[in-house]
């Protein structure tokens, strides 16, 4: 068994996916990013894109587990500003109970020493529960949004613009970030700004707050109150196309804000998975991405 760095690679994004798409499967049994779905392809090339983001970025944090040669395990992970993050951690079914997982969360886990707080989204998996509270997590239980928005409901957007971001947003996202979650995403804003469909952006004198949306997904939301929070979660909901389910992940209890907004444009919700924190409460309001927290 060999534990090694992550390399910038086509290779090694291309074995993380492997891993990744035999370790996570849906409730029928196929793959996520199953070709056969639409946007699946779209989907695969992000995920490539970001193993190699994060071994460029945080080459420290990203660990990946080889058999005779073969991927069977991988862990990224990334710290930003005094806040270790956990992406992905992932290994094989056929490996799991060899200590590979042990292995390849201590060496992700080193890269945060020193770190104060802590952030992860974790699967329903009771395995995966114990081994994140067993590393000293708080798990809290997360909701979903999903469903057809009701276009009859969207009322008027009121006194508080949302318009386009781009880069010229830079500095007031990772200001935000700081002030809900303690710290800025850094390059990861650049990133999700190539990949992501859609940024929205409110600043207002009553404060600011950022959304990215892709399809029906909204992928990230961080605000400086739940007012304006409220606002950005709807007009993003509002431009998810005709069509398209709509889905809003990784809501804690904090979020109610959330869940009213999706409940009055008909979204169902349902409970899946962890939100897990380390030395910090659930940042609000804020819906957090799986891939960068």
């Amino acid at each position: 068994m060999i534990i090694r760095q992550l390399k910038d690679t086509a290779e090694d994004a291309e074995a993380v996916q492997r891993v990744s798409r035999a370790a996570f499967r849906d409730l029928d049994g196929r793959p996520r990013d199953d070709p056969d779905r639409p946007g699946d392809e779209v989907h695969r090339i992000r995920a490539l894109a970001r193993a190699r983001h994060l071994a460029v970025t945080d080459p420290d944090g990203c660990w990946i587990a080889e058999q005779d040669g073969e991927a069977v395990g991988v862990a990224l992970s990334l710290r930003r500003e005094g806040v270790w993050v956990l992406p992905l951690f992932v290994v094989l079914p056929a490996a799991q109970g060899r200590g590979v997982g042990r292995l390849l969360l201590e060496r992700a886990a080193g890269y945060g020493r020193g770190c104060l707080r802590g952030m992860l989204c974790a699967s329903p998996s009771p395995a995966a529960a114990r081994r994140y509270r067993a590393a000293g997590f708080t798990l809290h239980p997360a909701m979903r949004l999903a469903g057809q928005v009701d276009r009859e409901r969207l009322l008027d957007p009121g006194d508080i613009p949302v318009h386009a971001g781009n880069a010229t947003h830079l500095h007031l996202l990772d200001s935000v970030d700081r002030r809900v979650r303690g710290a800025a995403h850094g390059p990861d804003h650049p990133f999700m700004l190539a990949h992501f469909e859609e940024l929205l952006v409110a600043d207002t004198l009553a404060g600011t707050g950022y959304c990215y949306r892709d399809g029906g997904t909204v992928q990230l939301l961080a605000a400086t109150s739940k007012r304006i929070a409220a606002r950005l979660l709807r007009e993003a909901l509002a431009r998810v196309p005709v069509g398209t389910e709509a889905g809003v992940s990784f809501l804690t209890a904090e979020q109610e804000w959330a869940v009213d907004v999706g409940l009055d444009l008909g979204l169902s919700l349902s409970t899946r998975g962890y939100l897990a924190l380390r030395g910090m409460r659930p940042p609000a309001p804020y819906v957090p991405n799986g891939g960068y927290l």
